[in-house]
């Protein structure tokens, strides 16, 4: 049970953030709770979706490696709800099944490039605390990816960040599409709803 109740959708009266609802719900296929719970202060929903769009959905790192890179970073903070709303978003951009299920062996699975590996090894050690990040791991991801690249990688994994703590502190609870993707996804390497089921 969340710590505090996601507004319905009758209860959100703001029109630019009922127009962003809608993009959530376009791309994901439902509303996250988080934001719902976000919205009884309409401009941090607004500007985290902001944030959101600008890390996830800009710049010329794939999505599908972004997400990978999120979900990675969930994987190390421990947040259950952000992994399976990960695992729903790397299903949608592309990855497989079997890639997203790989991801606790990516560094011996053949379904990751070394450059996957390289952005997927500084997420899973920055979303540690403390953060494990070192000099090796910014230079194994330049031999992959410029500066403007790198910063987007690091972006995705801090606003993770923001996530990780924002759900697991709320409690937050998970909606059925991604737990089924989860359940399908990442159920056989153990996951679980946890405290968001």
């Amino acid at each position: 049970m969340p710590y505090i109740r996601p507004l319905k959708l009758e209860e959100i009266v703001d029109p630019d953030l009922q127009q962003r609802l809608g993009e959530y719900q376009r791309i994901r296929k439902f509303i996250p709770n988080s934001v719902k719970t976000m919205a009884r202060r309409p401009n941090i929903a607004k500007r985290f979706a902001d944030l959101n769009k600008a890390i996830l959905y800009e710049g010329t790192v794939c999505e599908e490696l972004k997400m990978l890179v999120s979900l990675a970073s969930s994987y190390a903070a421990g947040c259950r709800y952000c992994q399976s709303h990960m695992a729903n978003l790397s299903s949608i951009y592309e990855a497989s099944d079997e890639k997203i299920a790989a991801l606790w062996d990516f560094e011996r699975s053949p379904l990751f490039s070394a450059a996957e590996r390289a952005a997927i090894t500084l997420a899973m050690k920055a979303g540690r605390l403390p953060n494990e990040a070192s000099q090796e791991d910014f230079d194994e991801l330049a031999r992959h990816f410029d500066e403007g690249q790198i910063v987007e990688i690091v972006a995705a994994i801090a606003l993770f960040g923001y996530l990780n703590r924002w759900n697991d502190t709320m409690a937050t609870e998970l909606e059925s599409y991604p737990k089924e993707v989860a359940q399908r996804t990442i159920g056989s390497t153990g996951w679980t709803p946890g405290k968001h089921g």
